[in-house]
């Protein structure tokens, strides 16, 4: 029997049980752990270990398989799962008695989660978080999922395993088929292991050339929803969850003006003109959400990440540069507000993320009643046009209101027979009154770690803003987090750690060698910064950490590069980072790096590397152009860079 078949049998374990209710108990180990996310799982009834020695030499002496959770502290599914399983004493009980528990925050431990989500989709799953997996003792994956609820149950006339279901599966396939499980995990982790150094990473004979970057531009162009902006499947009609992609328009906007048609520039400018519209941007505080559960930019997950707005600032001033958009001006300015007001330390440096729950629920921080709202905008003019603007009809649950604008404040202005000033005066002074009941509700969790790299791409989002706003407290703000960052989690040598916080009662500190994506992002926002004001301090900076880089994650002094240096961790391989998705590879940001060092440093070695590098990832960009949009941008600035023939 082979492990889908075996692990299939699964499917046939209905043993439903009466729920019982949270059990909170006394604090297991995580409640000492810096992690904000750790710590959030610090009174389950599951005996929780964080990875690392301990929890594998239990397992490999107690012959336990391991059960390995890994989320984040945002994740709202991975809030539902930790109430309804890991706090639920029938559930905690089974994976106590068999299973070594392990909880990872994968904002803290990237190579972890790359590694084991990386073997979910070998074994021909979708990933997500929470991300479960089932490992041997010696760590090899052999079986995994994400969320399931605790107990089996009936969805819409299908049969739904629970999590109780699946522990006893696993218990019971390891128990009569040990020695298959057992290979089945071993040539997991080989087909894994060649996922994760890149099976096409190598010396392609494939040009670098303008075909390669135009493709790539092609691949954004087809997946465009002319109804609603932004990007997505065509063959799906657009349907399902829509997100910001960054990396789409970094290298739309880059590529616009190659396009006589003027197709790129219109598809950037309806999605940007959309997103700010839509309800994924916070009307009231600022900021946007991770992405909207539809394709109209209307219902958010509402959690806010660092990257997320820090790669939007970036692509709203680059906007701003070449068009004056007062749409663009605000939803920038108010996403800078947002970050120095609520995601900030007194230090200086960002904070990572803000979830999508408030008191027990998703989106209640945000949402609004026609009660409410009439409450608070006693007049009734100041009522009529807010709602006219952002609230006509519910949206949400059919009795909620999420805010969206109704259309472009141009457009509002010319109905209302009013200029555009006096509009947004008025309705800046409603926005004002509603955020201050808001800010009255209970607040979603903050997540106060503070990671380099995130912390190196919101250097270079309030950079950008401060030049295309003409706001010196960003270059200010983005000028303190670099002192911050490099103050406190750059080390005697050099190098660079992961994350900053501190477990309670005890002082912040750095913790975790930085990986891969810290030197490429830091350094970007380093570059960026000097870009914006011409502090050769900050190119130094940015010369020594890249240097760090190539010597701790090239291989033989040039690139592509590993996600992890030799002192790390090691787990099935050294992965090789290549995919721009929700963030830009680390790889592409790297090459992006070593393109501009060349320029202001007008050092050869530099864009020899990058070349390298190139050609080691070239045959990516020439097979999966969709999925490497940040890495042709890259090769984009490669090709301007070198000389005219």
């Amino acid at each position: 029997m082979n492990l889908r078949n075996a692990c299939a049998l699964l499917a046939f374990l209905f043993l439903l049980h009466p729920a019982l209710g949270e059990e909170k108990g006394k604090p297991n180990r995580l409640a000492k752990e810096a992690s904000p996310y750790l710590r959030q799982h610090a009174h389950n009834p599951v005996d929780w270990y964080p990875w690392g020695e301990e929890a594998f030499k239990k397992a490999k002496a107690e012959k336990k398989l391991v059960f390995l959770s890994i989320g984040y502290s945002a994740c709202h599914w991975c809030h539902v799962m930790e109430k309804e399983s890991f706090s639920n004493a029938i559930i905690a009980k089974i994976l106590n008695d068999n299973f070594v528990c392990i909880k990872v925050d994968r904002e803290e431990r990237p190579d972890i989660d790359h590694a084991y989500l990386t073997s979910l989709n070998v074994l021909g799953q979708r990933g997500g978080w929470p991300l479960s997996m089932f490992l041997l003792p010696d760590a090899k994956p052999f079986f995994g999922g994400t969320y399931w609820p605790p107990f089996d149950k009936e969805v819409q006339g299908q049969s739904m395993r629970g999590f109780k279901s699946v522990l006893e599966g696993i218990l019971n396939v390891y128990k009569t088929e040990q020695k298959n499980v057992e290979d089945q995990a071993d040539k997991l982790a080989t087909s894994t292991r060649r996922v994760l150094i890149g099976e096409t990473v190598g010396l392609a004979l494939i040009p670098l050339d303008k075909a390669l970057v135009n493709a790539s531009v092609e691949a954004v162009q087809e997946g465009f929803d002319p109804k609603y902006g932004g990007f997505g499947s065509q063959a799906r009609n657009f349907q399902g969850p829509k997100f910001p992609t960054p990396c789409y328009l970094k290298l739309l906007q880059h590529e616009q003006n190659n396009d006589a048609t003027g197709n790129i520039k219109s598809i950037v400018s309806f999605t940007l003109d959309q997103m700010a519209l839509g309800g994924i941007f916070d009307h009231l505080g600022g900021g946007f959400h991770r992405y909207t559960v539809e394709p109209s930019w209307t219902i958010p997950h509402f959690e806010k990440m660092l990257y997320d707005n820090a790669q939007l600032c970036e692509a709203y001033s680059r906007a701003l540069f070449n068009n004056k958009n007062p749409l663009y001006s605000q939803a920038l300015n108010s996403t800078c507000a947002f970050i120095l007001r609520e995601m900030t330390s007194p230090e200086g440096g960002f904070y990572s993320a803000l979830d999508a729950d408030s008191d027990g629920e998703e989106g209640k921080f945000y949402v609004w009643t026609d009660k409410e709202l009439a409450e608070v905008l006693k007049e009734k003019a100041d009522l009529e046009l807010f709602k006219t603007t952002y609230a006509r009809e519910p949206n949400f649950e059919e009795k909620f209101f999420i805010l969206r604008r109704s259309m472009l404040p141009e457009k509002l202005a010319l109905s209302q027979k009013t200029s555009l000033e006096k509009l947004e005066s008025s309705l800046d002074a409603s926005r004002k009154k509603l955020l201050a009941l808001r800010n009255n509700r209970i607040r979603p969790f903050l997540d106060t770690k503070i990671l380099t790299g995130w912390n190196g791409q919101m250097i270079a989002g309030l950079a950008m803003a401060s030049k295309a706003l003409n706001e010196p407290a960003y270059l200010k703000a983005a000028e303190k987090a670099s002192d911050f960052i490099l103050n406190n989690l750059q080390q005697a040598d050099g190098r660079l750690m992961r994350s900053f916080g501190a477990v309670p009662g005890e002082k912040a500190q750095a913790k975790i060698l930085a990986y891969l994506d810290d030197y490429a992002y830091l350094v970007h926002g380093l570059l960026t910064l000097y870009e914006i004001n011409g502090d050769k301090k900050r190119l130094t900076q940015a010369v020594e950490l890249n240097e760090k880089m190539i010597k701790h994650h090239g291989k033989q002094g040039s690139g592509p590069f590993f996600q992890t240096s030799e002192e790390h961790e090691k787990l099935f391989a050294r992965s090789i980072d290549q995919y721009d998705g929700a963030q830009p590879s680390a790889n592409s940001v790297a090459l992006s790096n070593l393109v501009k060092l060349s320029k202001y440093t007008q050092d050869p070695k530099h864009i020899k590397v990058a070349e390298d590098s190139f050609k080691g990832l070239v045959m990516r960009l020439k097979m999966q152009p969709s999925s490497s949009t940040a890495l042709a941008t890259a090769l984009a600035e490669f090709l301007e860079a070198q000389p005219k023939k």
